[in-house]
């Protein structure tokens, strides 16, 4: 299992029965595929799907049933489709119980960027501020630092904000943070992780819990 592999299975624990759940573009696609067992959700993508599956085995892909992000999906018996308009209607009504979504940063409040860098062109926002303000909880997932070294949980957004509505959750291939009023908190590390690296790989500040836990290792 790779790093965002093992995002994607830590964020899948998340879930629960009954759970409608939208996964964003990136890290966020990989859940459907950790979903465990002995659980029922109904995974929504904005381009009006409901019912999403398990990425399809190669070979077997309908070039015509896709996700939000252009990616080659599954559905399940039951599942439903309906149009754009519907599909935000649910996400703005506040019908969605927990969006996944991946960021380019984080600042030490729980605000996030993930739909902009300065300078490129972009199309715009897509569904990422109605997920923020539509839905019940926000977990983000993606990877502690960017491609170049940096952290991307940072004291104060340098790329556009989405939303002034805070995540509930973040998840990188180190750890897990809770967002609270008053900031982040630390509520677990990955195996074979160390609160040293961690606090070495994370610009903004953030508090520790007063127990978190390391794999299945309670840590006072």
């Amino acid at each position: 299992m790779n790093a965002k592999q093992y995002i994607a299975a830590r964020a899948a624990k998340e879930l629960k029965n009954g759970d409608i759940v939208n996964l964003g573009i990136g890290i966020p696609t990989l859940v459907a595929d950790f979903i465990p067992s002995d659980i029922d959700v109904f995974l929504h993508s904005e381009n009006g799907i409901l019912g999403v599956g398990p990425s399809p085995d190669p070979g077997q892909t309908d070039q015509n049933l896709v996700n939000a992000g252009k990616r080659p999906v599954t559905v399940l018996e039951g599942s439903s489709f309906f149009d754009s308009a519907s599909s935000f209607a649910m996400i703005r009504g506040g019908h969605v119980s927990v969006s996944i979504l991946g960021v380019l940063q984080i600042d030490a409040i729980g605000r996030i960027a993930n739909w902009a860098v300065p300078g490129k062109s972009v199309l715009g926002v897509g569904g990422a501020m109605d997920l923020l303000e539509g839905s019940k909880k926000v977990i983000v997932t993606t990877m502690h630092t960017n491609t170049e070294g940096d952290s991307k949980i940072v004291p104060k957004l340098t790329y556009p904000l989405t939303s002034e509505r805070k995540v509930d959750l973040i998840i990188t291939e180190l750890a897990v943070f809770s967002v609270k009023e008053d900031g982040l908190h630390l509520i677990e590390l990955a195996p074979g992780v160390s609160l040293e690296e961690v606090q070495q790989k994370t610009d903004a500040p953030f508090q520790i819990s007063e127990t978190f836990t390391r794999g299945n290792e309670v840590m006072v």
